[in-house]
């Protein structure tokens, strides 16, 4: 990590950093010249480990987080024993910078774009067979198809992360899930205030 990172966003995995990324990109943001940095923690248990590395106790920059909704309780005790308060409500944790996803970003992604617009992405990937295959397999006929989506992102080993910024690409800027907007907007005042002098 650079020392001059002044915050860092800490996700589950890959590829909410990926889709993260993306969708700065998209916006126009250089997030490393605005000394911001995207980490993947490999799971939310992680969660407490990169609090002391990168919290008060730590190198003292600026954390805030993604997390699936599943894993609340896991950043609600990481973040109370970090010393981030106690009793954290929902609210509380979004004030401190740390967004749920409900139930995960893939799932926030999903509902953000529909169905034939997240199915333009499978087959721009000349995934649509395999889509459809999975779709007829016993477990998952008669399911929303939001939901065969999602387990289908998840089947393959990378799919989640090849398709991720592409999701985003795919997005139109004014439906941008809450969760995203709200964790990539954590650095406003330090970025406003580095505008204006």
């Amino acid at each position: 990590m650079d020392v001059q990172v002044s915050t860092v966003i800490l996700v589950e995995g890959e590829s909410d950093r990926l889709a993260l990324e993306a969708l700065a990109a998209r916006r126009g943001r250089d997030l490393a010249a605005e000394a911001v940095e995207v980490v993947s923690m490999r799971g939310a248990g992680n969660l407490a480990r990169f609090l002391a590395r990168f919290g008060p106790e730590g190198l003292g920059v600026r954390v805030a987080g993604l997390y699936d909704v599943g894993e609340e309780e896991v950043v609600r005790r990481a973040l109370e024993g970090a010393g981030f308060g106690s009793g954290l409500s929902r609210e509380r944790m979004e004030r401190l910078g740390f967004f749920v996803c409900v139930v995960d970003l893939e799932d926030e992604l999903i509902r953000a774009l529909g169905a034939p617009a997240v199915l333009q992405v499978i087959e721009s990937q000349g995934e649509l067979e395999a889509f459809r295959l999975f779709q007829r397999q016993p477990g998952w006929r008669g399911r929303a198809v939001e939901d065969q989506l999602r387990r289908f992102l998840g089947t393959f080993s990378g799919r989640k992360i090849r398709m991720a910024p592409l999701l985003v690409d795919a997005l139109d800027l004014d439906r941008v899930p809450r969760p995203m907007d709200g964790v990539l907007a954590v650095d406003d005042d330090r970025r406003s205030a580095r505008d204006r002098r």
